[in-house]
């Protein structure tokens, strides 16, 4: 696992990059936290979706809110990058548009996007 730090309006972002998934559980997701805050001294993450586990996307696994949950929890705010059209479940999509009108996590298609983002955020 990789991080390049990236500053833009006085805020410093983590973008993670890796060969191997990243999250596939509650526990890798606080390591994943711990680890970009320890190495970057970063509260902002960029992750594409390749290296999160696929039952992520499933939310009857309720896998995404226990993930999520924890990133609120340690006020890191995150970004998901990826196409997210793949996807069919109504209920996902619908989980990506509330997640995306709010202020912790967004799931947006391209990295300079989530720079934005996460760059304008209070």
């Amino acid at each position: 696992m990789e991080f390049k730090k990236v500053d833009t309006a006085g805020e410093s972002i983590a973008i993670v990059s890796s060969t191997e998934i990243v999250i596939s559980d509650v526990q890798s997701a606080l390591d994943l936290i711990a680890t970009v805050q320890y190495e970057t001294g970063c509260n902002r993450i960029i992750l594409d979706k390749s290296l999160i586990t696929e039952s992520f996307f499933d939310l009857k696994t309720r896998l995404a809110g226990e993930i999520l949950q924890k990133f609120i929890n340690y006020h890191v705010k995150i970004a998901i990058i990826g196409d997210f059209s793949v996807y069919t479940s109504k209920s996902l999509k619908d989980f990506i548009y509330e997640s995306n009108n709010g202020k912790d996590i967004f799931f947006l298609p391209t990295k300079e996007q989530a720079i934005d983002k996460l760059g304008m955020l209070p």
